[in-house]
C-alpha cells in the first residue's frame, strides 16, 4: 500500500508492504544458498547441522556433565548400529521403497550368529561373518519378492519382521544371547567398536558412508536405484533391467544391516528375540531427515550421517533427562512426520 503526499514529489512517503519483511528474508536465504560453498555443501545440510550443534549446545547447558566423555560415548554407541540401518535403508528409500524389517533383521542376525558362537563352537570371525550373511539373506529375499514377484514394500517388509523375529526365536529357543566381554575367548570383535577408548566404530562407519555416497553418487548402481526412484517406468522403457536394481539395493540394504547388528553387540552385548522394531523408525527417521525422499529418487548419504547423528544425540539427551524411551518414540514420530511433509512441500514447490 503506498501513501502519497500530493506536494513536492521529494515529500513521497511510501508505507511497505506487511510481507515486505518476509520476502527481503526469503532473498536473503536465496541469497546465501547461491554461495559456492553453500552450494557445494549443501543448503539442507548446513541447516541440519547447526540444529546438531544448537541440540549438543543446549543439552549441555540444562544437562550437568553432559559434555562430559560418558555421555558422548553414549551418543557415539548408538550411532554406530543405527548409522548402518540407515545407510542401508537409504538405498531402498531412493527406489521408491520401504522396509520395516531392518531392526528386527538386525536382532535375529545378532541372536542366530551368537547362538551359533556360544553353542556350536563356532570361530568369531566366522560368527561375524555369519552375522553378515544372514542379513544378505533376508535382503535377497526382500529384494526377490519386491523386484521380481511386485510384491509391494511395505507388505514385503512387514512378512520379513515377523519371519525374522520368528525365525530368531525358534533358532535360540526363545532364549537371549549374550555375546563374549572384551576379555574372554573372542570378545576382539569389540575393539570395532572401542579401542583403548579410542571411538574406532565411529572411524568404520564414517569410512562405509563415503564408501555409500560414492557408489550411489558415482557408480551406474547407484544412478539406475536413484533413476527408479524417478521414474520407474521410463527405466524400463530405456532397455535397462529394474528388476536386478531394484533387487540389489534391497541387497546393499541386507549386508548393511548385518554389519549394523555387529555394532549393536560389540556395544550392548545381550540380545533378546522379538526386538528390533523401535529401530526402523530411528533408522528411517534419520535417512528422511537427512533429505532422502520417500517417494523415491533422491537421496544423501551425508544428510543421512547427520540425521543419524540428530537421533543418537535425541535419544542421549532424553536418557539424560531421565524421561525414558516412550518420549523418544513420540518424538521420533513427530520427526518423520515433520520431515516427510517437508519433502511432500519441496516436491510441490518444484512442480
Amino acid at each position: 500500500m503506498f501513501i502519497v503526499n500530493k506536494g513536492n514529489k521529494s515529500d513521497l512517503g511510501i508505507m511497505k508492504e506487511p510481507g515486505s519483511r518476509s520476502k527481503a528474508g526469503g532473498r536473503k536465504v536465496e541469497k546465501f544458498k547461491n554461495l559456492p560453498f553453500v552450494k557445494k555443501v549443501g543448503f539442507s545440510r548446513i541447516v541440519l547441522t547447526a540444529v546438531l550443534i544448537l541440540m549438543y549446545a543446549i543439552f549441555c547447558i540444562t544437562i550437568d556433565g553432559f559434555a562430559g566423555k560418558a555421555h558422548l560415548m553414549g551418543t557415539l554407541n548408538y550411532v554406530y548400529f543405527l548409522g548402518f540401518l540407515s545407510l542401508g535403508v537409504t538405498f531402498v528409500i531412493a527406489t521408491g521403497g520401504i522396509d520395516f524389517s531392518i531392526g528386527p533383521v538386525m536382532f535375529c542376525c545378532a541372536l542366530v550368529s551368537g547362538y551359533c558362537f556360544l553353542n556350536y563352537g563356532m570361530p568369531m570371525g566366522a560368527s561375524l561373518l555369519l552375522c553378515i550373511a544372514v542379513g544378505l539373506m533376508f535382503g535377497l529375499f526382500n529384494g526377490y519378492l519386491v523386484a521380481y514377484w511386485s510384491v509391494p514394500p511395505f507388505i514385503v517388509s512387514m512378512a520379513s519382521m515377523n519371519i525374522a523375529k520368528g525365525a530368531a526365536a525358534i533358532f535360540t529357543k526363545s532364549m537371549s544371547v549374550s555375546w563374549p566381554l572384551e576379555s574372554a575367548d573372542g570378545g576382539w570383535f569389540r575393539k570395532l567398536a572401542t579401542f583403548n577408548g579410542f571411538p574406532t566404530g565411529l572411524v568404520i562407519f564414517l569410512v562405509a558412508a563415503l564408501i555409500c555416497g560414492f557408489i550411489l553418487n558415482n557408480t551406474r548402481i547407484g544412478r539406475y536405484i536413484l533413476c527408479l526412484g524417478s521414474n520407474k517406468e521410463a527405466v524400463r522403457l530405456s532397455g535397462i533391467d529394474v528388476k536386478k536394481w531394484e533387487m540389489a539395493a534391497y541387497v546393499i540394504c541386507g549386508v548393511l544391516v548385518g554389519i549394523a547388528a555387529i555394532f549393536f553387540v560389540g556395544v550392548y552385548t545381550t540380545v533378546q528375540p522379538n526386538y528390533g522394531d523401535q529401530y526402523n523408525n530411528e533408522a528411517i527417521a534419520g535417512c528422511v531427515m537427512g533429505g532422502t525422499s520417500m517417494a523415491g529418487g533422491l537421496a544423501s548419504i551425508g544428510g543421512t550421517v547427520i540425521g543419524v547423528f540428530i537421533i543418537s544425540l535425541l535419544q542421549e539427551g532424553i536418557l539424560a533427562y531421565k524421561l525414558g524411551k516412550d518420549v523418544q518414540l513420540i518424538i521420533t514420530g513427530i520427526i518423520v512426520i515433520v520431515a516427510v511433509y517437508a519433502d511432500v512441500v519441496a516436491r510441490r514447490r518444484k512442480n
